[in-house]
């Protein structure tokens, strides 16, 4: 029998996975820090922050966004310019690799850790 859960946790691991990824390249271009590990924590640091401030009614999603580029910037090093452009090299990384896995494997996931994607 199988566990009616194990979809969804596959699906968030996965979709960790990806995000963290995303992370990683930008911050690999940005600050050149080199760590897988680092950058799915962040993600998920900035997915929990994001699900923390994005449900407040009309400026949530503005708050939310603030938070993870904080989080972006409490990670690494350079600023809150350069982890805008992370931020933003992540979101970018992650809506392209999407596409390609997506299209690829028909699998319709999204990336935790990158707002609107």
């Amino acid at each position: 029998m199988a566990v009616p859960f194990v979809g969804s946790i596959v699906a968030f691991v996965i979709a960790l996975l990806i995000g963290g990824f995303a992370i990683y390249i930008s911050a690999r271009i940005v600050s050149d820090v080199d760590d897988y590990g680092h950058a799915i924590l962040t993600a998920f640091l900035g997915a929990v922050g994001w699900a923390l401030t994005s449900w407040i009614p009309l400026v949530g999603p503005l708050i939310a966004l603030i938070v993870w580029v904080g989080v972006i910037n409490w990670r690494y090093p350079g600023g809150w310019v350069k982890a805008a452009i992370i931020g933003f090299g992540a979101w970018l990384s992650a809506l392209v690799i999407l596409l390609l896995v997506n299209s690829v494997l028909d699998l319709g996931i999204g990336a935790f850790g990158i707002p609107g994607v």
